[in-house]
């Protein structure tokens, strides 16, 4: 995910904001994304500043430190907006830690057992966020929002769990292959 993009375009929705505002808004509205450390949210305000996509709207002192407010330039809406008009490209590799961790205890381990346990885990851990995420959505109250990221995250666990029994079938042919 482009943190830059996430904030121009939280900025673009609030006209102007401060620093801990857009975190909030942030961590509020893009709900299942990794919560933005405010480090890297300095960070990537400083580094929207340098480019020119954002500028300082107005300064304030409420009790500390001066609060800095920022809004959006023209060069920062052109940057959203050709973000916007871009397809995500589909992954070019695997960086699933599960995948890894399959992979490794195969070459790692002198049978098969360490991998098929692992995957029985992994399993478990995955059917019970699962029935969590099934719970939100059938609960009633949950939002648009909030069911939206339940059916994404449904539908990748899902995945996951094809994948593993898929893998499950074909251990013994995918250690030999790991192991030559």
């Amino acid at each position: 995910m482009s943190t830059t993009h996430a904030l121009l375009g939280i900025l673009a929705g609030q006209g102007i904001s401060h620093g801990y505002e857009l975190k909030r808004e942030h961590d509020r509205r893009l709900l299942g994304v990794k919560p933005l450390a405010f480090g890297q949210m300095y960070t990537t305000l400083a580094r929207m500043l340098r480019d020119g996509y954002i500028a300082e709207a107005a300064h304030q002192r409420v009790g500390g430190p001066d609060r800095v407010a920022y809004r959006l330039t023209t060069d920062g809406r052109v940057e959203l907006d050709n973000w916007l008009s871009e397809a995500v490209p589909p992954a070019a590799y695997i960086s699933a830690q599960l995948f890894v961790k399959v992979l490794v205890a195969l070459v790692a381990t002198p049978d098969e057992a360490t991998a098929r346990s692992f995957l029985a885990t992994q399993r478990a851990a995955h059917l019970a966020r699962m029935r969590e995420l099934t719970q939100v959505k059938t609960a009633g109250g949950a939002s648009v929002t909030e069911l939206a990221v339940a059916d994404y995250l449904l539908n990748h666990l899902d995945a996951d769990l094809r994948w593993m029994a898929t893998t499950l079938d074909r251990i013994g042919q995918l250690r030999a292959e790991v192991q030559a």
